[in-house]
C-alpha cells in the first residue's frame, strides 16, 4: 500500500467551527476511515497539526481528537517540510496574515469564508497564491448537502423546464444571552469585529446561487440590526452594531431571480433552518439541508383564490419526497478529501480563493446595495 503522508497546518480550529466540521468530522474522520483511498493499493492520509493561541485549549482538543501534534508557533510550523497544506479557521480579519505567511513558505492553502474583509485583499491573496504557483481552495460546503445535491440533481436532469425564480429563506432565533444562553459568539453582533450576517451569509449564497442556477448580475440588499442590545459569554449587556438580519433579492444573467431572507431573529415554521424553493416551467422543488421535495406540472393542483371557505386543497399533499438514491458523506468532510485528492494527485478542483473572492464581492456589494438603497451590478471578480 503506498502511502502520501499529507502534514496539515489548522490553524484556528479550537473554535467551534473548527473544531466539530474541521477537526472531528472531516480530518478525524478521514484518519478513522484509513484515509483517502485512490486506489486498493495508493491512499492518501492526513497528519495534522493544531494551531492556535492557547497551550491548553490546544492540549485539549489534540487529546480529544486522539492527535499528537500542536504547538503555539505557527512560524515552526510553517518551517516543517513535512507540512504541505496551511487550513486557516481564523478570524477573518486575522487570515490574510496567516495566508501570506504560508504563501511565502510555500504551502498549499485552504481556508474558510470569508478569506477577507474586503474583496480587494480577497483578490489580492488569489492572485498572490496563483503567482506563487501554490494549490488553493475555500470552503464552501453547502454544495455537499444533501438537500442541494438532491436539487442539483433535478437541474441536471430538466425537471424544472426553464427556472423562473429561487426562494432561500434562512435563520433561526439566536439567543440574546440576557435569560438564555447565546448560541452564536457575541462577535457576530458587532461591526468592529467583522460581524453581520451580510458579510456572513452572502458569500454561502454566492456559491450556492452560482454553481445551481447561474452568474449574478445585480443585486439589492436590506439590512437590519433588528436586537439593538445584546449579551455577551460574560453575561453583560452590549450595544450590536451588525447587522443580524438581510433582505436581499439577486437577478441572474439567464433572468433567473433568487431572493433569499437571512434572519439570526426569526422563529422557525418550516422544514430545516434553510430552505430554497425552485420554480420552474415544468415542475417546482423544496430542498433543506437534507431533504428535497418536488411537485411537477402534471401534478400541480388547480389553485382558486376565495378566502371566504377553508381551502379544498391540501397542498402540502401534493408533493413527493426526491429518493435518497446516495450515501451522503460529512459536506464539510467531501470537500477536505477532494482538496487532499488536488493537492496528491492534481485532480481538478475549482473551489478556489478566487471563488472565494466572490463571496467577499457579493457581501461588499450587499452592504453598499443597503447602505445606497439602491440595485447594484456584480463586476467580474
Amino acid at each position: 500500500m503506498t502511502t502520501h503522508k499529507v502534514g496539515i497546518i489548522m490553524n484556528g480550529v479550537t473554535g467551534r467551527m473548527g473544531t466539530n466540521q474541521h477537526l472531528l468530522r472531516s480530518i478525524k474522520a478521514i484518519i478513522d476511515q484509513g484515509g483517502v483511498r485512490l486506489s486498493d493499493s495508493e491512499r492518501i492520509l492526513p497528519d495534522p497539526i493544531l494551531v492556535g493561541r492557547s497551550e491548553a485549549k490546544l492540549a485539549a482538543l489534540a487529546a480529544r481528537a486522539g492527535i499528537s501534534r500542536y504547538t503555539t508557533d505557527l512560524d515552526t510550523a510553517l518551517a516543517d517540510a513535512g507540512n504541505q497544506i496551511y487550513f486557516d479557521a481564523t478570524l477573518t480579519g486575522q487570515r490574510p496574515h496567516g495566508v501570506r505567511k504560508a504563501i511565502a513558505a510555500r504551502k498549499h492553502i485552504y481556508c474558510e469564508k470569508p478569506t477577507a474583509t474586503t474583496s480587494a485583499e480577497a483578490l489580492a491573496l488569489a492572485q498572490e497564491v496563483e503567482a506563487a504557483g501554490l494549490k488553493n481552495g475555500v470552503v464552501q460546503d453547502k454544495l455537499w448537502l444533501p438537500g442541494l445535491l438532491k436539487l442539483k440533481y433535478l437541474i441536471d436532469t430538466g425537471f424544472f423546464g426553464r427556472i423562473l425564480s429561487v426562494r432561500g429563506e434562512f435563520g433561526y432565533w439566536v439567543f440574546t444571552g440576557e435569560h438564555e444562553a447565546l448560541q452564536r459568539p457575541s462577535w457576530n453582533y458587532r461591526k468592529e469585529e467583522d460581524g453581520g450576517i451580510i458579510v456572513d451569509m452572502l458569500c454561502h449564497w454566492q456559491y450556492v446561487i452560482q454553481n445551481l442556477f447561474g452568474e449574478i448580475q445585480s443585486l439589492s440588499c436590506l439590512g437590519a440590526t433588528h436586537i439593538p442590545q445584546r449579551w455577551d459569554e460574560a453575561g453583560q449587556p452590549y450595544k450590536c452594531t451588525a447587522d443580524d438580519a438581510a433582505y436581499a433579492t439577486f437577478q441572474l444573467a439567464n433572468g433567473t431571480i433568487c431572493h433569499f431572507n437571512s434572519s439570526w431573529c426569526v422563529r422557525v415554521d418550516r422544514d430545516d433552518l434553510l430552505t430554497l424553493q425552485v420554480d420552474g416551467t415544468h415542475g417546482s422543488a423544496v430542498a433543506g439541508l437534507r431533504d428535497c421535495k418536488a411537485q411537477p406540472l402534471a401534478a400541480t393542483p388547480r389553485a382558486v383564490w376565495n378566502p371566504d371557505i377553508d381551502s379544498p386543497i391540501d397542498y402540502k399533499a401534493g408533493w413527493s419526497r426526491v429518493p435518497t438514491n446516495a450515501v451522503y458523506d460529512n459536506a464539510f468532510k467531501v470537500q477536505w478529501e477532494l482538496f487532499l485528492r488536488h493537492v496528491v494527485k492534481d485532480e481538478p478542483f475549482r473551489w478556489s480563493l478566487r471563488e472565494g473572492a466572490k463571496g467577499v464581492q457579493l457581501a461588499e456589494l450587499g452592504l453598499k446595495s443597503w447602505a445606497e438603497r439602491r440595485w447594484v451590478d456584480v463586476e467580474a471578480c
